[in-house]
């Protein structure tokens, strides 16, 4: 089924090179360079994130890492944001010829680190001013993303005082005020109801589509939110050698495209998730996960 919007792809955005990941023979160190029994963790990955131009629209990109436990997903997420280093392989940002580094692109975890000493405004002021050089316009950058995120009466609290929710926010524009236009969320729905699942992702596609540069990566175990919300989908597993048995090393083993699906900038309307198109494909992303 043909996307139902008009669009246009324009420069790459990310790129992950063929990057693979060996552990030690012991399994207790990650490689840098190879070494004799080093165990594959991570096998020749290639993936690509585009900028999706859309008519009239502010349009950024939001992809979904899927796999199993254990299939590689955090050390992928780990590769991206520059925090650990391939053993071969890179992922280059921008179009920049080098390996992205640590704070090119933002990170949420799953436990929202803050500072507990200091207030929300202080926490968050901390992490402009490694942007801006002027204390001024740190301040009122943000003062601007808590009005954004409806966070404009939190700023003196401190962090135990949060909801989760709010913590959440509070963590995702503490890397937007810091990083580029990438952020990668690791887990973003784990433990959620469904009224706070709905507002995450209401969340997420609000960050997404701020800014046209904006990419959001999310690792995820969750199918039906990951089709919810991405215009891509990467699922990570093994390949299976002549003798029916899995290759160590993960790679992407699909890569799900939700506009040329048709299935793309419509999921949140009403009638969305009981449209027939949408079930099946979410029936299908399902197979295909549990066979990996």
């Amino acid at each position: 089924m043909p996307s139902l919007y008009p669009y246009s792809y324009g420069a790459t955005l990310l790129r992950v090179e063929d990057v693979s990941l060996h552990a030690s023979a012991d399994g207790h160190r990650l490689l840098e360079a190879p070494e004799p029994g080093s165990r594959p963790i991570l096998r020749g990955v290639n993936a690509e994130v585009r900028k999706i131009q859309r008519p009239g629209q502010i349009q950024g990109q939001m992809v979904a890492i899927l796999g199993p436990s254990g299939m590689g997903k955090t050390q992928l997420f780990r590769i991206i944001a520059g925090l650990n280093s391939p053993t071969s392989g890179r992922v280059i940002i921008n179009g920049l010829d080098r390996p992205v580094h640590a704070g090119e692109v933002g990170v949420v975890a799953q436990n929202y680190p803050m500072f507990d000493h200091r207030t929300v405004f202080s926490n968050l002021h901390l992490a402009a001013c490694r942007k801006e050089k002027d204390s001024k316009t740190a301040e009122a950058k943000v003062k601007e993303y808590l009005g954004i995120f409806d966070l404009a009466d939190k700023g003196h609290l401190y962090p135990k005082q949060l909801s989760g929710g709010q913590k959440q926010r509070c963590a995702i524009i503490q890397q937007i005020l810091c990083s580029e236009h990438f952020l990668l969320m690791d887990e973003p729905f784990s433990g959620l109801d469904i009224i706070m699942e709905d507002t995450t992702l209401q969340l997420i596609m609000k960050v997404a589509n701020m800014d046209d540069l904006n990419t959001v990566i999310v690792v995820t175990h969750d199918v039906s939110a990951a089709a919810s919300i991405c215009d891509h989908i990467w699922m990570l597993g093994r390949e299976t050698g002549p003798d029916g048995k899995k290759v160590p090393g993960a790679h992407i083993e699909h890569v799900y495209d939700l506009i040329e699906e048709g299935l793309c900038w419509e999921q949140w309307q009403t009638e969305a998730m009981v449209r027939p198109q949408l079930a099946e494909f979410i029936r299908h992303l399902k197979a295909d996960f549990y066979h990996l």
